[in-house]
């Protein structure tokens, strides 16, 4: 019985840790931006999906969870903060939708199963990146108002980097599973 607590203490132990360390991650991924052709990219929905795929969806979510939550209460951690702001009113501002659809991205690079063949992975990772562009879209639309080009502004810059963070993971996806039996 004493075993047990103790291996399911270090097990605890070892899942906020990677949570942590994963916060920490998503934080430096969203401050470093890689000159790219129409907009710089940041590697945040890269790290996103990376958390979901290399620790599955429970992790993945509490470690986008704890960021989005650190952000809120004002930690400079998101994307051009503390620029253009920190806390609530930074998270309810533009990016917000995007910032909602990290969970949900992080959930189905978790969930779904990607043991399969490199363009299901590939189509998958697509879905998984699209929840995020859907939700950023909807809520840049309730913001802005629909008259204006939602998608030109919200959505087409990124698309390209988008592919090119998406190409990375699905050919590294069968090597970071085999990662997660680690964790």
């Amino acid at each position: 019985m004493e075993i047990v607590k103790s291996l399911q203490s270090q097990k605890m132990l070892k899942s906020i840790l990677v949570v942590l360390v994963g916060s920490i991650l998503l934080t430096i991924s969203s401050k470093i931006k890689i000159p790219f052709y129409p907009v710089p990219m940041t590697m945040q929905t890269f790290v996103v999906l990376f958390l979901g795929i290399s620790f599955g969806y429970k992790i993945g979510i509490a470690t986008v969870g704890l960021y989005l939550i650190e952000g809120i209460f004002g930690l400079p951690v998101f994307s051009n903060s503390p620029e253009k702001g920190v806390g609530i009113v930074y998270f309810t501002g533009p990016t917000m939708g995007y910032l909602i659809g990290f969970l949900l991205a992080t959930f189905l690079a978790g969930y779904l199963d990607l043991k399969t063949n490199i363009v299901s992975i590939f189509l998958k990772l697509i879905l998984s990146v699209s929840v995020i562009y859907i939700l950023g879209l909807i809520w840049l639309g309730i913001l802005i108002g629909w008259d204006k080009p939602i998608f030109q502004l919200g959505a087409a810059p990124f698309l390209l980097a988008e592919l090119f963070k998406i190409l990375i993971l699905t050919l590294l996806t069968k090597k970071i599973i085999t990662f997660r039996k680690f964790i």
